[in-house]
């Protein structure tokens, strides 16, 4: 599918959520709340993001520099924004990789180092979230008693955070057990017929050379970078709270008491099943979800209009300026193009780190 195809499925599901959540939400009780919105409260929701996407911003160049390379705060802001498009045209909100790791390469970061950067920052924030649900029970436990639905999330969240959290050690401590798995893996794929008999060395040799780029890259994190390292995590948290504030703070200017540790266990169960929605940038399952997320702390309806307009503050403005961003510097035939072309350079820089 082309990138304009893609966004144009994005923009599809998006529209028909939005009617959907507002038409099931709103009635005339709607109206009446809204006028009592407190619009200095609304101004803060809205200028929150911009701390977000500074904070992104400032990630990036820390996580640069752990990974010895020198970016600035203009350099890395197009890196951000061009990673809600990307999110946006792909399932699980996985387009935004690529797209982050093709501008860092045209910035002169090398590719491997490129990968590891927005691999490190996407973990840090699943792994953020995820550790805010343990907390989070410890603050409001009665909270999860009440609504049996987020308790199996918490399991989910749990098993798969330990799972994913194995593998990564096992990743960096004995990466030879991956290439193992990996072979082992190709072989069982060649027998169910997805993979041909003469492309089984081939692809054995390219996954055992991701590895090995993954694993030389990832340890100067955790090697020369350890300062640099701590630093991003610390811009990290704070970039997490500021954007998880977001929420709260349009409950408040709703005129409701909001209970900051419950709005927050709500939300990072959310924001973590957001990861894995197979629709492009999550679109449909954000609407309906946030606003059943609202509609635990407001009426239902107002929840719905709450939920939309998170959205467009949290989301939807980021993708607008990513879309001109693509738009700009490539136009739409040429992103389709380029990204091909850079997917091919980019295996091959890969595979010669």
């Amino acid at each position: 599918m082309t990138v304009r195809k893609s966004f144009s499925l994005f923009v599809s599901i998006v529209v028909v959520s939005i009617i959907g959540v507002l038409f099931s939400s709103i009635d005339s009780s709607t109206f009446a709340l809204l006028k009592q919105a407190n619009k200095l409260l609304l101004f803060c929701a809205a200028a929150l993001v911009l701390v977000v996407w500074f904070l992104d911003a400032l990630k990036f160049v820390c996580l640069a520099r752990s990974a010895g390379e020198r970016l600035t705060l203009k350099q890395t802001i197009p890196v951000v924004m061009i990673n809600y498009f990307g999110s946006a045209i792909t399932p699980m909100q996985s387009g935004g990789g690529p797209f982050q790791v093709y501008l860092l390469y045209k910035k002169g970061v090398s590719v491997g180092k490129a990968v590891a950067i927005t691999l490190v920052r996407t973990l840090q924030v699943i792994f953020l979230l995820a550790l805010i649900v343990p907390f989070s029970l410890l603050a409001e436990p009665e909270f999860l008693g009440k609504h049996v639905i987020l308790q199996w999330f918490v399991l989910y969240v749990l098993i798969f955070i330990s799972c994913i959290g194995t593998l990564l050690c096992i990743s960096f401590v004995r990466p030879q057990w991956i290439k193992r798995w990996s072979n082992w893996l190709i072989v069982k794929l060649n027998k169910l017929g997805i993979i041909r008999p003469k492309g089984i060395l081939k692809a054995a040799r390219r996954v055992n050379k991701e590895i090995d780029c993954y694993s030389t890259n990832i340890r100067l994190f955790f090697s020369t970078g350890k300062k640099w390292f701590a630093v991003s995590l610390f811009v990290a948290i704070l970039h997490l709270l500021v954007y998880m504030s977001i929420m709260p703070c349009l409950i408040l200017a709703m005129g409701f008491d909001v209970k900051i540790m419950q709005c927050i266990l709500a939300e990072s169960l959310f924001l973590f099943l957001l990861y894995f929605v197979p629709t492009p940038g999550s679109s449909g399952a954000a609407e309906g979800g946030a606003a059943a997320v609202f509609a635990l702390f407001v009426p239902w309806s107002l929840a719905g209009v709450l939920a939309i307009t998170w959205r467009v503050i949290s989301e939807y403005s980021g993708v607008v300026l990513g879309t001109f961003i693509v738009i700009k510097q490539f136009g739409w035939g040429g992103a389709d193009e380029l990204l091909r072309e850079e997917k091919a350079k980019l295996k091959n820089e890969c595979a010669k780190e």
